[in-house]
């Protein structure tokens, strides 16, 4: 059905990933800045998500705030009151460094990353859904805005693989494709010759039981290699699930900052 070699596709989405993991990744100590990415409280009007915090910036938080920041070193969590310093030091063995590079280009990565480090639940919670294992996979269970790195190698993922199953893709303008996918196989190639990507164009896909999801492609013109670019990308764009993915997996490395902070 399809001209393009998956395996290739698949290389090539998984190396993209690991590209970007290994450039936050980097063994030693360095200084980076800050990107909010989730923010609540009184404080979010001054910490919206976007907000790019330099190094050594004070963040000052009321009772009640709560403000996720991601920088090289993965995600923090400042639960206020308090005052904390955002040094932005990455330290980090070759174990993490390696850890946050296959969290983001591997398909064994994705089961191990904890939403609960970025909420705050306790470590013994129920673990989360699988998640896509790579930021460039379009999961085929969620809607929305999705940032395409290359629009020429773009692929479906989902998360059970135990039964076969086809969804359709349809675009606005009646372009129409089956994507069948066997047991036990977990990616799909995009079907380029019938239904072209086209970025800031809406499709939808739409399962055996006729729920559809509406998909709208955004098509990056390059992706920055710091993840706090990134991060601010995913934003500016609308990219909601694919900034959630991040964030969790940047958590699963990095434990939350105590909200004593330095007062």
């Amino acid at each position: 059905m399809f001209s393009v070699d998956r395996k290739s596709v698949l290389h090539r989405a998984l190396a993209l990933g690991a590209v970007l993991g290994l450039g936050v990744a980097v063994s030693g100590t360095a200084m980076a800045q800050s990107m909010v990415v989730r923010s609540a409280g009184p404080s979010a009007a001054q910490y919206p998500a976007g907000k790019k915090l330099p190094a050594n910036t004070k963040v000052v938080l009321k009772a009640s705030d709560r403000v996720t920041v991601l920088d090289k070193a993965g995600t923090r969590v400042l639960s206020g009151p308090g005052t904390f310093t955002l040094d932005g030091a990455v330290k980090r063995d070759q174990t993490q460094s390696t850890q946050i590079a296959s969290l983001l280009s591997t398909s064994g990565g994705a089961s191990r990353t904890r939403t609960g480090a970025v909420r705050g639940a306790p470590s013994a919670a129920k673990p989360s859904a699988p998640r896509s294992p790579n930021l460039w996979f379009i999961d085929a269970s969620q809607s929305g805005k999705f940032c395409v790195a290359e629009p020429n190698r773009l692929l479906f993922w989902r998360a059970s693989v135990a039964d076969d199953v086809n969804l359709k893709l349809a675009n606005a303008s009646g372009a129409k494709a089956d994507l069948l996918w066997k047991k036990g196989s977990g990616n799909r190639v995009w079907p380029f010759a019938e239904v072209p990507v086209v970025s800031g164009s809406s499709y939808t896909l739409t399962g055996p039981d006729g729920a559809a999801r509406k998909i709208d492609l955004v098509v990056l013109p390059s992706v920055p290699a710091e993840v706090d670019e990134l991060a601010g990308t995913l934003i500016e764009n609308g990219c909601e699930n694919q900034l959630g993915l991040l964030v969790e997996t940047m958590a699963a490395v990095e434990q939350e900052v105590s909200p004593a902070g330095d007062r």
